[in-house]
């Protein structure tokens, strides 16, 4: 339960629609408590020698106004605490999805997509019960009960003490469930995380499972997952189970006591028929707080296990953190330089970077090759800060990338990732991300579009570049998507663009075009481009040639076929791959033709 203290911070800003909300649930159940005395002085008129209708009437007008009133306060505090907790919970929701976006690539590394899902949906669902309805029953089960039991003592306080005395039985048999379905309710959103996990996969990844025909592979698993979480929710469902009838029996043996001690104290007229029915009533009317105490308790230990698994992700430091004091370039020139930088990725033991140590001057173009493995977008990662070296420094214009901040590092980097990703969203969207908006933003879009060979082919589609994408953009290629990841990177005009292989599933025929349109869009900007294909970096100013995380040779593309070295063994063996019509420009590159 420690844990809700930690919403404190969410509840200041509604601090007066709880008071307001609270005090209506004072004067609901004032009204409420109001009633049953009314038809007990009713009863007890009707056998009064002066009775007459008008008074009856009088009396039934008094009821119907009270519980008019009653109702009104009911629904004003259902309004405002209802309401305030369902804002409580966008905040909450609000403040998980920012920081999610502050946390580094390592913690992505390590996390399951479905599980975040998990918390940023049905975890601040299950907070917002417990800050909303929950404080909203328990206080009205405090109210309700000591101003009954107030009444009630003025009845017959012997009938009061025997009649609650079942109830005495409450507080073990809450603490005993509570405990148990505070255990139960964490593992069930643990095992909802798994579940999800497995969904989102199986969704995204549709086309291996089928083409791997594993259907029914995937079926059988998901089922056996699908039924513990049915085991885990009815395993919790029993558990409340006898929680709620526990409640139920306790307050039916109050009743019973009352029918019998009640009755005979009636029938010996120490108490009227009419203090009989009222004290009935009452009784009646500390039932359902009872029984809600229980299902208060249930939604404080769930918010409490949900909130600790949402707690542990806002508690979670990003590895990569903003500078106090940033240093600001007054303006990005794009020089680049790595010195002596050796890395290791978070929870692993091996060095994936070697002294690695390289300067690209501002305005010209490098290039990264070698074989898989060998390094090379660790480069770009830490080039973009999504992770920071073990040791050594990346520098940018002079100055280490820790100390600059991070909106006017990657403001000056465009990036055309390995993987391509687009957005369900339409096409000039997805390229114009990250583009101010204004009447040049459709120039923008078309012209960077051109320069990636997509035009053409956008052109063809019914909707042009409104055409929306479907999810992870299913509707388009493997070398449509890289196409408008490339316009998307252009379209920012960074003064550092990085092609992480970003070509690789384009043809060498449209390659060689997009190449052509790159060398007028690279003039006076920073490049470095990692590639396998020699076509792609054989015009760059430096290219630097890496093999276990170490840069074995650099020079120029002429250079490096002189040494014969790796580069040049690289290059003939993508002449053997290549078909005689499709490796022409990897023969000339060699000079073979």
């Amino acid at each position: 339960m420690k844990q809700l203290r930690t919403l404190l911070p969410y509840l200041r800003p509604y601090r007066r629609a709880i008071v307001g909300g609270l005090a209506l649930v004072v004067v609901s159940n004032v009204f409420a408590v109001w009633t049953p005395d009314l038809v007990g002085r009713a009863i007890d008129m009707v056998q009064q020698p002066g009775a007459t209708r008008g008074r009856l009437l009088g009396y039934a007008v008094l009821i119907v106004g009270v519980a008019i009133l009653g109702g009104i306060g009911r629904f004003g505090m259902r309004q405002l605490l209802n309401g305030y907790s369902r804002r409580v919970e966008t905040d909450l929701r609000q403040a998980l999805f920012d920081h999610l976006l502050r946390l580094d690539a390592g913690f992505y590394g390590r996390s399951r997509t479905g599980d975040l899902m998990s918390r940023a949906t049905n975890d601040t669902q299950v907070v917002r019960m417990a800050v909303g309805p929950a404080i909203m029953y328990l206080v009205n089960t405090v109210v309700a009960s000591v101003l009954t039991l107030a009444v009630m003592v003025r009845i017959s306080p012997r009938l009061t003490v025997l009649s609650v005395v079942p109830l005495a039985l409450l507080p073990p048999a809450m603490i005993f469930f509570g405990r148990r379905i505070h255990r139960q309710s964490e593992a069930i959103q643990e095992h909802f995380g798994t579940l999800s996990t497995m969904v989102q996969e199986n969704l995204a990844g549709a086309r291996i499972v089928r083409a791997y025909r594993q259907e029914a592979q995937q079926a059988e698993e998901f089922d056996a997952l699908n039924r513990e979480y049915l085991a885990r929710n009815m395993a919790l469902a029993h558990t409340s189970g006898i929680f709620s009838p526990l409640l139920t029996f306790l307050a039916g043996l109050g009743a019973v006591i009352v029918v019998w001690v009640g009755g005979r104290e009636a029938m010996a007229g120490r108490i009227s028929v009419g203090d009989f029915v009222e004290f009935a009533m009452y009784l009646a009317m500390l039932t359902w707080p009872m029984i809600a105490l229980g299902w208060v308790i249930n939604l404080f230990q769930r918010g409490a296990a949900s909130l600790g698994r949402l707690n542990a992700i806002l508690r979670t430091e990003p590895a990569i953190r903003a500078p106090a004091e940033p240093v600001r370039l007054a303006q990005v020139r794009g020089e680049i330089e790595f010195r002596d930088v050796t890395f290791r990725y978070p929870g692993t033991e091996r060095d994936v970077l070697h002294h690695v140590s390289f300067r690209i001057p501002a305005g010209k173009t490098a290039a990264l090759v070698g074989p898989t493995g060998a390094g090379k977008s660790t480069v770009v990662a830490l080039l973009e800060r999504l992770y920071d070296p073990t040791g050594g420094t990346v520098l940018l214009d002079g100055v280490p990338l820790p100390e600059l901040s991070l909106e006017q590092l990657r403001g000056a980097i465009g990036v055309v990732p390995q993987e391509a990703f687009v957005f369900s969203e339409t096409i000039a969207e997805n390229i114009a991300l990250g583009v101010p908006a204004g009447a040049s933003r459709e120039v923008v879009v078309r012209e960077a579009a051109r320069v990636a060979q997509l035009d053409e082919t956008v052109s063809a589609f019914p909707a042009g570049y409104e055409t929306r994408l479907g999810e992870r953009g299913v509707n388009l290629s493997g070398g449509q998507r890289q196409r408008t990841t490339l316009a998307r990177a252009i379209a920012r005009d960074p003064r550092v663009l990085i092609l992480d292989d970003a070509l690789s599933a384009v043809d060498t025929h449209t390659e060689t075009r997009i190449l052509q349109g790159l060398r007028r869009v690279l003039e006076g900007r920073t490049a470095l481009i990692v590639s396998h294909r020699v076509t792609a970096v054989m015009n760059a100013d430096l290219i630097l040639v890496m093999d276990d995380g170490r840069i074995v040779e650099r020079g120029t593309h002429a250079e490096l076929l002189a040494r014969k070295g790796l580069y040049a063994t690289l290059l003939h063996r993508q002449i053997l791959e290549e078909e005689l019509d499709d490796g022409a420009p990897l023969a000339a590159a060699s000079g073979e033709v």
